[in-house]
């Protein structure tokens, strides 16, 4: 992919605030000037080595700092161009003023992920690479990170790169079959090349199969704590977060909203919602909390149930259980530190169930490893390198793909003309070529960088 940069672009490329080091970087054809300027006692630097050097403003040679310096040359850099990396001393003013400095001397201030759009631009890295960094940077979790890791080696994209040229193989045979249509024993017959097109699709599909968990890593699955009033559901809530967020009283109807917070359980990411307690009240204030809790549960990836009594539900929870649909309820006996009997076996008509006493932490580790195995069923004993769709861009480009190669098969068993069957495969490939970034449109590149931080 050509790209066509001309400007030198500077950004502050760690956290803004305290902190014992700050990274300016400078990319660019200009890179090395706005180094000579601000180190014009520096000299000739050795690439990839770092050196130790006085940083002076270009304007009157005041001493801003004293600076670790490596410079890049491109094309083996992150961005592909020449990059210079400026290590000062961290806090607000000093790395702000080193970065203005680099303004002075000819750099221009980098917008949003335009280091890493530089690496795309110049072929240093595709669009699902891209993604990667943005999702290593943000992730909150280690499945996610992991994933993240996984796509940044180019697993992801490989695994796609070699579905791709499966497909152009599968236009290859039937321009072979299209050669020779009258030989009877044609060395690939149109039923061999519907078979092999089923193993193409098949491979497809256990991409596409991993979609929904993928992007639940990074948005993190929704799990709502559900029961009555005083069940243990706040103070369930505190204990997986690790602090106090949520009110705890013996009053029952505590909480009158929904609190959300983001956690990691058992190495996944999700969004723990404490709701109101399920009960007729007339106080208008808790009925309204109760309409917010039914609205979060009906939106749920897992419905904690958290119920003080042994034994079989009641009949209003066995009405809401059946209300859940297909999303898992596991209940949670909550409050086990309290009670005499051990509670055992899982009641009729739930997923699951756990017994937890938040104030001794009995049953939590337990109940971090087990939530999971309901949300993210595929991920949670898939192969570590194994690769995952973890944005709607990647999925919707593979399903596309998929029906495609699909739809082949399909009308060359129907007795539909290769020489019409083959249309399918050409939008096959060119939406694997797509989620890599091999072609593009400018809105696609846009969608992808503008959540970037600045200096990435």
């Amino acid at each position: 992919m050509d790209a066509i940069v001309v400007d030198t672009i500077a950004a502050i490329s760690t956290a803004p605030g305290a902190g014992a080091i700050a990274v300016v970087r400078v990319s660019g054809p200009r890179a090395s000037q706005v180094l000579a300027r601000l180190a014009p006692e520096l000299g000739a630097v050795e690439p990839r080595m770092a050196r130790l050097t006085d940083v002076r403003d270009p304007t009157d040679g005041e001493l801003l700092d004293h600076a670790v310096v490596i410079v890049h040359p491109g094309p083996r850099s992150y961005t592909g161009e020449d990059l210079v990396e400026i290590s000062v001393h961290g806090g607000w003013l000093g790395p702000a003023m080193v970065l203005e400095a680099c303004v002075s001397a000819g750099a221009r201030l980098a917008e949003p992920g335009e280091f890493t759009r530089r690496a795309y631009l110049n072929g240093r890295i595709d669009l699902v690479q891209a993604e990667a960094v943005a999702d290593l940077i943000e992730g909150r979790s280690p499945m996610l990170r992991r994933a993240a890791l996984q796509q940044l080696d180019r697993g992801l994209s490989d695994r796609v790169a070699e579905l791709r040229d499966s497909i152009v193989r599968l236009e290859a045979l039937l321009v072979h079959h299209l050669d020779f249509p009258d030989e009877d024993d044609a060395p690939y017959p149109v039923h061999q090349i519907a078979e092999e097109a089923d193993g193409v699709a098949g491979r497809l599909r256990q991409l596409v199969e991993t979609a929904s968990e993928g992007e639940l890593l990074r948005e993190g699955a929704l799990a709502v704590l559900a029961g009555r009033p005083n069940s243990g559901k706040s103070t369930l809530f505190n204990a997986l977060l690790g602090r106090d967020q949520a009110i705890v009283t013996e009053i029952p109807g505590t909480t009158r909203d929904a609190l959300e917070a983001t956690v990691s359980l058992g190495g996944f990411p999700f969004r723990l919602v404490d709701t109101a307690g399920l009960r007729e009240s007339e106080d208008r204030v808790e009925r309204m909390g109760v309409e917010v809790a039914r609205r979060y549960l009906a939106a749920a990836d897992v419905v904690l149930l958290c119920v003080e009594e042994r034994g079989p539900l009641d009949p209003s929870l066995r009405q809401f259980v059946s209300e859940a649909g297909d999303r898992p309820v596991i209940v949670i006996w909550s409050k086990s530190d309290l009670a005499a009997a051990a509670c055992s076996g899982v009641p009729e008509g739930v997923a699951g169930a756990a017994r937890v006493s938040a104030s001794t932490g009995e049953g939590l580790a337990e109940l971090r490893s087990l939530l999971p195995t309901f949300v993210y069923r595929e991920l949670v004993d898939a192969p570590v390198d194994a690769p995952v769709l973890t944005r709607a861009r990647q999925s919707r480009a593979m399903r596309h793909a998929l029906a495609e190669v699909e739809g082949f098969a399909r009308s060359l068993r129907e007795g539909v003309g290769p020489e019409v069957a083959v249309a399918h495969l050409r939008p096959a490939e060119t939406a694997l070529e797509e989620l890599l970034g091999v072609i593009t449109c400018e809105d696609v590149i846009e969608r992808v960088f503008k959540d970037f931080c600045i200096g990435k």
